[in-house]
């Protein structure tokens, strides 16, 4: 029951979105505030990166079997693209109801720091936030069952 009052929670805080959210300098503090204190994955992407293709329908396979999942999209694609074509291949690979971010300022390496000063902007890359803020970074494709065994560690006992 707690775990359901907890999902309605975020829910209500982070309603059904049809369009990305512009992802500018300062968006990094902003979206880890809104997740504080709840584990939240991470996980940015690019429309030009064949990994994350593949990867998403995955994701969105998670997202179904485990509603307790906190997941959060980011598009930083660092090849310019359509800014109308995130919602579509969102809702192509059954991720249009989860919170999505879009690089939106041309100089990406500024935000790419912002969220880590090592990050030069290799994709997908996926950061598992415990709800203690410690951060577990993976790079390149996702190893789900292992995604899988860090939400359960995540999961609060009582």
């Amino acid at each position: 029951m707690r775990w359901a009052l907890i999902a309605l929670a975020l829910l209500a805080a982070h309603p059904a979105q049809a369009e990305p959210r512009p992802f500018v300098q300062g968006s990094w503090e902003q979206l880890r505030h809104l997740h504080q204190g709840h584990p939240t994955v991470v996980h940015f992407w690019g429309i030009t990166c064949a990994p994350c293709m593949v990867e998403m329908p995955r994701w969105a396979e998670l997202a179904k079997t485990d509603p307790w999942l906190n997941l959060v999209l980011v598009d930083a694609d660092p090849v310019g693209q359509d800014p109308n074509a995130d919602a579509p291949m969102l809702k192509k690979m059954g991720l249009a109801e989860t919170e999505s971010w879009r690089f939106a300022d041309a100089f990406s390496e500024k935000l790419r720091f912002e969220i880590d000063p090592k990050w030069h902007g290799e994709l997908p890359l996926t950061l598992l936030i415990g709800r203690d803020g410690t951060v577990r970074k993976i790079v390149g494709s996702a190893d789900f069952d292992d995604v899988r065994h860090w939400l359960e560690g995540q999961k609060d006992p009582g």
